[in-house]
């Protein structure tokens, strides 16, 4: 039996839904055709008849899924030192029983912020019955929370199943305001035709390098990132090399911190100031640039 929170009157958050087939490999594709699912509980009802009445209560609040769909209906959040336990109705409306495996899994708090990422094993909820909904709880240890526990909010969240999404362009502030639409539509274009990065895997890109005047060196890169999580950097070593494999430039950057979300690829600009420049007559036919190794 899994363990019941305390029973309270606030408004449920929104609700989640996909089309089966896109989670479990069903072959059938959501119909328009409505489902009203049906109270269900994991190893019998429960003890007190009151939290029977809770549930149904709940659920009867949700709208009806279409046919074929599988869907994640927050109820409560519970915050115990460093954990969160999201506890939702499962929900599915498929006209046969179903099994889930590893599932992964992501919480979203009030503002939409990704807030939690878990693999949850959903094979304890055992059969699905056809047309159900089952109340359930997941925990959020600390290691899958992606904010400190204290951001957490416990209005206004939402969990999801986790499609994965393509990796992405991700434009600071500034970059989003002053870039024209066809230079972001042009590095939307280079970052989807490009390999994403290894997981956990950071790499860098050159995009664009120009010798100025006072003997500068500026280059534009793509920071790209295969992390779960989003990724902050404050301090960042670089080297450039020409087509020779010569190094160019050399040098330490100290950044605002620089955060780049998590599976994204940001561009960014560093100066090499006179200083750094280590070859004054670079061959820029090609060129990288890469992070220095720390001894």
């Amino acid at each position: 039996m899994i363990p019941f929170f305390k029973r309270t009157s606030k408004k449920q958050q929104k609700e989640s839904a996909i089309a089966s087939k896109d989670l479990i490999g069903t072959a059938s594709e959501a119909t328009e055709e409505e489902i009203q699912t049906k109270l269900y509980f994991f190893g019998g009802k429960p003890k007190q008849v009151e939290d029977q009445y809770y549930f149904q209560f709940l659920l009867n609040e949700l709208q009806p899924l279409k046919r074929n769909q599988l869907s994640l209906a927050p109820i409560e959040l519970k915050i115990e030192g460093e954990t969160v336990h999201a506890q939702f109705f499962f929900r599915q409306s498929l006209a046969k029983e179903i099994n889930m495996g590893i599932t992964p899994l992501v919480l979203f708090g009030e503002d939409g912020k990704l807030v939690g990422r878990m693999d949850a094993d959903l094979s304890e909820l055992g059969s699905i019955p056809a047309e159900s909904a089952m109340p359930w709880v997941v925990t959020f240890e600390e290691e899958h929370l992606v904010v400190p526990v204290e951001q957490v909010s416990k209005e206004n969240w939402t969990i999801a199943f986790e499609q994965k999404l393509p990796h992405r362009l991700d434009l600071d502030e500034n970059w989003e305001k002053s870039l024209a639409t066809a230079n972001k539509d042009q590095l939307r274009k280079i970052v989807e035709d490009l390999t994403p990065p290894k997981k956990n895997e950071v790499n860098f890109m050159g995009l664009q390098q120009s010798l100025r005047e006072d003997g500068s060196l500026t280059v534009t890169v793509l920071i790209r990132s295969g992390h779960e999580k989003d990724i902050t950097i404050s301090q960042l070593p670089l080297e450039v090399m020409d087509a020779t494999k010569e190094v160019v430039a050399k040098g330490a950057f100290s950044l605002p911190p620089l955060t780049v979300q998590a599976n994204t690829s940001k561009p960014w600009t560093f100066i090499f100031p006179k200083e750094m420049i280590l070859k004054e007559q670079p061959d820029f036919t090609s060129w990288s640039v890469k992070v220095i190794e720390q001894n």
